[in-house]
């Protein structure tokens, strides 16, 4: 089993940053990707970035240059570095970790973030 809490997510102002954090636990070693979702309300989960344990990165076209993902795989940790946000980015965003680039096997319970106008 794989554990995951997010933590981070709060309330900004358009054009603020924030980071968000992910801890994972249990069998995360054997997780080779792992990645942000976010959903919005009435709008299906999308994929936010996703980062290999080797450290190759995916990203949804709304948020390049804006968001970084980053992992360190000796904590068990990943990061999602939010710059110049805008409302549309309001969400909850969720942690994940799967085997590979398909639908993850694990997710986290959400943070919420929200960005006012």
């Amino acid at each position: 089993q794989v554990q995951l809490v997010e933590s981070g997510g709060g309330l900004v102002q358009a054009g603020g940053s924030l980071r968000l954090s992910c801890a994972g636990s249990g069998r995360l070693f054997s997780m080779n990707i792992m990645g942000w979702y976010r959903q919005a309300p009435g709008k299906q989960r999308e994929l936010v970035a996703g980062i290999s344990r080797g450290g190759s990165t995916n990203y949804a076209g709304s948020v390049k240059g804006r968001f970084t993902i980053s992992r360190d795989n000796n904590k068990n940790t990943v990061y999602l570095q939010m710059n110049s946000l805008k409302p549309e980015d309001t969400a909850v965003y969720y942690c994940s970790a799967g085997n590979d680039w398909g639908l993850p096997d694990y997710w986290g319970q959400g943070t919420q973030v929200t960005v006012s106008s």
